[in-house]
């Protein structure tokens, strides 16, 4: 099983990037795990609806470009299906034993994601009705992914 995450933008904060790596490691203990960074569009102030749109479009082909056919994909969006970490935990696990070879997670940048990679994902998901910085959904997508991983394996994690 590979669990990729692509994603728009590339982490500046080391305190991200430490957080990221720790997650990542030890992911790797219960699964292969890929970080794609897409490139950001630069989003000038009070930029009309329909600049944002097209700067949307335009990070969304980049997305779409490093996908395949056979990604299962899981688009991180606000009015996703929201999970108990259990219930994540249960529905990855279904994910795998299913034979998904590669699970893909897409977190959009700072505009969201754009309507083709919405309509390319084969589910949403919501971790709150809240918005996020997408450098710290990053680290809260990998948490959740290795505390999903620690459940399915009946192993102890924070409650």
């Amino acid at each position: 099983m590979l669990i990729k995450i692509i994603c728009v933008g590339k982490i500046k904060e080391k305190f991200y990037r430490d957080a990221i790596l720790e997650y990542t490691k030890r992911l790797s203990r219960y699964t292969k795990i890929e970080i794609v960074e897409c490139a950001d569009e630069k989003t000038p102030e009070n930029a009309s609806a329909e600049l944002c749109e097209q700067i949307k479009a335009r990070e969304g082909e980049r997305i779409l470009g490093r996908m395949k056919d056979s990604d299962y994909c899981i688009a991180l969006a606000i009015d996703g299906k929201m999970y108990s970490s259990e219930a994540l935990s249960g529905h990855l696990d279904k994910l795998m034993l299913s034979g998904k070879s590669t699970l893909v997670f897409v977190i959009g940048g700072s505009l969201g994601l754009s309507g083709a990679v919405l309509a390319r994902a084969d589910e949403k998901l919501s971790f709150s009705a809240l918005t996020f910085p997408h450098q710290l959904m990053r680290v809260i997508l990998l948490e959740q992914v290795y505390r999903s991983f620690r459940i399915m394996k009946g192993e102890p994690y924070h409650k």
